[in-house]
């Protein structure tokens, strides 16, 4: 089953895309499914979303760019994902570097010219923040980098699921600098691909979004200049502008891609139960079945709660609005609600499809593995409650 536009109310709220058309959306989700089958690279995808700017859709317009902000750009997002899922979270490892940049450079707050000029381009970013053996996200790390004496560093070390991997030019790490023993710092830096020393293994065989093919980085004595040198900290001190600007965009992008596959979800399942006649209830359809109606019901309700919680939150994002200590937390509350409620609403529609909905001839199967990787992305779950929990209970002290 094939639905040419999304029939949700909540789509029609968005504007039209700034950078898509409606056969652009077909043509993404007649690939995607042979993209998942082959656990190939979404490469024609990536190269029509290149050639149309999407890739520079948060830069400013004396860079070739859009000029999005973060509510327009999660709207883009969310659409793209609406039709093909793991293209649109590929890409959002590109994405949230562009954004934060932009709005830094512009407001004077950090010089990250350079890095916008290398997008404008046509360079591609990635993101190379995972790592085996780090349950502290960007609070610490396994890989190393050795200060030099120009002010650049020697990176050791493996990043894993680094997606866009066949494509990237320059990937963001962070790496720990143990030079003064009392005085560990976290390095966040970016890594020119044709760099000596950095070598891809292709490691990428998943269970959902396949195409992102987001295979592990292998770091060898890799020399990275000073002026890629975009923050230090030390590990637990509040973030860096660069740093805490990555957070406010990467959140609710990656968000709003698991908002999308679950909206597809439902879409097909109420299609599906429309045009499913029902042997229990004579001359009628599946759609008239009160368990159906009920079960479709729950899926609105999580979804309406989770769009109206992702818009506020890229709203206020894009005002400036001031919630201070209580930003971090609100952001990892809109992630973890978004990929967790996603996943139920997937649920909900496999439930309503019924045993069809399990062959891999239906799209539904994909989505079912798709919106399972929502909760591994970090923060995870744990680290989400933990943050969220710690700072609820000691805000008042």
């Amino acid at each position: 089953m094939t639905i040419a536009s999304s029939t949700s109310p909540l789509f029609e709220k968005a504007e039209p895309s700034a950078f898509l058309s409606d056969d652009d959306y077909r043509r993404f989700h007649d690939r995607a499914a042979g993209y998942d089958r082959e656990n190939r690279f979404f490469i024609e995808d990536f190269e029509e979303l290149r050639a149309k700017g999407y890739l520079r859709a948060a830069l400013p317009a004396g860079h070739g760019g859009g000029g999005l902000g973060i509510t327009a750009l999660s709207r883009e997002q969310r659409r793209l994902a609406y039709w093909a899922p793991a293209t649109a979270l590929a890409v959002n490892m590109h994405l949230y570097w562009t954004g934060p940049a932009a709005e830094l450079t512009t407001t004077g707050v950090q010089d990250l010219d350079w890095l916008l000029k290398a997008v404008a381009d046509g360079q591609v970013l990635a993101a190379g923040h995972g790592e085996r053996g780090n349950d502290a996200g960007l609070d610490d790390s396994v890989t190393r980098a050795t200060p030099q004496p120009d002010g650049s560093y020697v990176v050791s070390g493996r990043k894993t699921f680094t997606s866009l991997s066949p494509v990237w030019d320059r990937l963001g790490i962070h790496a720990r600098d143990d030079s003064d023993p009392g005085r560990p710092r976290i390095v966040h830096l970016f890594v020119n691909r044709a760099s000596a020393g950095v070598t891809t293994e292709k490691t990428w065989d998943a269970l959902g979004v396949r195409a992102t093919a987001s295979d592990d980085t292998v770091l060898d004595n890799v020399h990275v200049p000073a002026d890629q040198v975009v923050a230090v900290h030390e590990p637990g001190q509040p973030y860096p502008p660069y740093v805490a600007g990555i957070f406010q965009w990467y959140l609710p992008l990656v968000a709003n891609v698991y908002f999308g596959i679950a909206r597809r979800a439902l879409d097909l399942a109420e299609l599906t139960a429309q045009e499913r006649d029902s042997l229990a209830l004579k001359g009628q359809k599946h759609a008239d079945k009160p368990a159906v109606q009920r079960q479709v019901a729950q899926g609105e309700i999580l979804l309406d709660a989770a769009w109206s919680l992702l818009e506020r939150a890229t709203a206020d994002l894009d005002a400036g609005a001031d919630h201070g200590d209580w930003w971090t937390p609100r952001l990892f509350a809109v992630k973890e609600f978004t990929v967790t409620t996603a996943r139920q609403v997937v649920d909900i529609a496999v439930q309503v499809v019924g045993a069809s909905s399990v062959s891999r001839a239906n799209e539904l199967e994909r989505l079912y593995r798709d919106v399972r990787t929502g909760s591994l992305h970090p923060p995870n779950t744990d680290l989400v409650l933990d943050v969220i929990g710690r700072t609820a209970v000691h805000r008042f002290s």
